[in-house]
């Protein structure tokens, strides 16, 4: 029993790409890529469909983050500056250790 093949989306973009240049028939295309011509029809039709949603709401854009959050981030980085600072010199006092950081 043979199991089916899997392909990445970067090479089904990159075929479907190829189908809709029409430099090459579909049956030639699959030759090349040693894949059936349905499937190629298909990741084709796919591409099609779905493009225009990479043009459409900006659903990727960057979270808004609020002065409020960014205040509270301050601090806390502020903190564990102090927290390592503080634990990096107790660190230095512990017989055994020679001072030496890890």
């Amino acid at each position: 029993m043979t199991k089916r093949k899997r392909y990445s989306a970067e090479f089904k973009a990159k075929v479907a790409l190829e189908a809709i240049r029409e430099e090459l028939t579909t049956a030639e295309l699959a030759k090349k890529h040693d894949i059936h011509p349905t499937m190629i029809s298909g990741w084709k039709r796919t591409a099609i469909e779905n493009m225009a949603s990479a043009f459409g709401t900006k659903a990727a854009a960057e979270p808004v983050v609020s002065a409020a959050d960014v205040e509270k981030l301050h601090a806390k980085i502020g903190q564990l500056v102090i927290e390592r600072d503080f634990l990096s010199e107790a660190s230095s006092l512990i017989p055994g250790t020679g001072g030496r950081k890890r």
